[in-house]
């Protein structure tokens, strides 16, 4: 058996969204099953909407999931000449040929089929006709010769096997009239070229499989091993959209999102292992087969996908919480303040369900930056609160032992002796030390600020 080798092959016109790194990780996780490969291959023969950004962010995109490919990444248009080499082929031995049709006549074509209600299909009028002197001012396009009878099998490991009647796959076009290779042509001769045995990708692209076929079978080369994965639709089933979640991957990036729950909603979006929910990387390596993708499209629920991302923010370390943090705002953070945030990150971790409410709420502990706002000052702050406030500072200063239990102990013998409650005193506590109500038990709050600066915000703020 050959070595497996898949491929994900984007079109950098835009950025790399859900729908292409749920096809990155499957056929990922397919090369890591078999110990093969994955090979990136940039497909940017369409020079006037391929960008360098959206190249750009789906090389980033990849790199944030940990979804690295082997290899270097393949550019198409770096082929150009390979493909127009396998054009020159099929002319030769009579299996393509040049059209010489006007865009008129094309234009008149598919106005026809738009009122007859039939699909657009070119009618093969120079499959065997000899141009005149007239028709060679017309640059021409190359069109294949498809079989005119018979069937199209794509042996499909989801769909099964799925039959084309040949009469219905048109004389499609290979080189267009500039000499570029159209999407078909290219991507089939460079799958040959790098030895893709298995291609798994999006059941939109089943037609284009048989007419892919064609070029495999003319050239007399091996077809690769087919999966058409069902798309994923919205919640109401409509096809997805940006409103429903079809963002950029690094726009789920900036909003908080863990690579690992990424990729673990994806996984199980269309995929099922028993009963399983929750996978390592190893573990989505170790269970995953084609055999277990569902034939029915999914729906993509963010809600769920924000569950998912609060399990594994409350399994995940807190020394790699703390570097996503600091990734994220380019921050390098000093060994005291790693320090002080791996003592309130287990206890944000049961409060935050993304990496930004865990930034906000933790926020405190390495900025000073930050305003009180007047008008939630004006409410709960007064003179009476001013004089507590500056017992409880004194007080601060005589702990020794630096714990949760003496901080508990300390303001607790205070509202017993002020006859307040604890949201007396724990409420102008949060806002003086964090600028916010932030939902966080106050003594946690106030053991990961550490006595100096807990000391230094009161005092500074009864002070001003």
């Amino acid at each position: 058996m050959n070595k497996v080798i898949t491929r994900f092959a984007p079109s950098p016109t835009g950025n790399l969204h859900i729908g292409g790194c749920r096809t990155l990780l499957y056929n990922w996780l397919y090369a890591k099953k078999n110990n093969g490969q994955i090979i990136l291959r940039i497909e940017d023969t369409d020079r006037e909407r391929s960008t360098i950004e959206a190249t750009k962010n789906i090389i980033e995109s990849i790199e944030w999931l940990g979804l690295q490919c082997d290899g270097k990444t393949v550019y198409q248009k770096d082929n150009i000449l390979n493909h127009q080499g396998v054009v020159e082929k099929l002319l030769n031995d009579g299996k393509a040929y040049y059209c010489y049709c006007s865009e008129d006549e094309l234009l008149n074509m598919r106005e026809s089929a738009l009122k007859n209600k039939s699909t657009f299909m070119y009618n093969n009028k120079w499959r065997d006709k000899t141009p005149s002197k007239s028709d060679l001012k017309i640059k021409p396009t190359v069109r294949i010769k498809t079989p005119l009878s018979g069937t199209t099998i794509i042996k499909d490991q989801v769909q099964g096997d799925v039959a084309f009647n040949n009469k219905d796959l048109d004389d499609f076009i290979l080189l267009r009239s500039d000499g570029s290779p159209t999407y078909l042509l290219a991507s089939t001769v460079d799958d040959h070229d790098l030895g893709i045995t298995h291609i798994i990708r999006g059941d939109d692209h089943l037609n284009n499989a048989a007419r892919q076929a064609t070029i495999f079978d003319l050239m007399e080369w091996e077809r690769p091993k087919y999966t058409h994965i069902p798309l994923i639709h919205s919640p109401d089933g409509t096809k997805l959209s940006k409103r429903d979640g079809a963002l950029s991957v690094l726009e789920y990036k900036d909003e908080g999102f863990l690579p690992i729950a990424i990729l673990n909603y994806l996984l199980r979006l269309g995929w099922s292992y028993g009963d399983l929910e929750y996978f390592t990387i190893n573990e989505m390596i170790q269970y995953f087969d084609v055999k277990n993708i569902h034939k029915s499209p999914a729906r993509f629920d963010k809600s769920k996908l924000l569950n998912i991302n609060t399990h594994y923010l409350r399994e995940e370390k807190e020394n790699n919480l703390i570097n996503y943090m600091s990734d994220f705002e380019n921050l390098k953070f000093s060994e005291e303040i790693k320090s002080n945030l791996e003592k309130i990150i287990p206890h944000l971790k049961t409060k935050a369900k993304t990496l930004n409410e865990m930034r906000y709420l933790s926020r405190y502990i390495y900025s000073n930056e930050f305003e009180i706002p007047k008008d939630i000052e004006a409410e709960i702050v007064n003179k009476k609160t001013k004089e507590i406030l500056l017992i409880f500072c004194d007080r601060l200063k005589s702990i020794s032992e630096w714990s949760i239990e003496e901080i508990t102990s300390l303001i607790e013998e205070l509202i017993k002796e002020q006859e307040m409650k604890l949201m007396e005193i724990a409420k102008p506590l949060r806002l003086i030390l964090t600028g916010a109500i932030v939902p966080t038990g106050i003594y946690e709050l106030i053991y990961a600020l550490g006595k100096d600066i807990t000391h230094q915000r009161i005092s500074s703020y009864l002070h001003k």
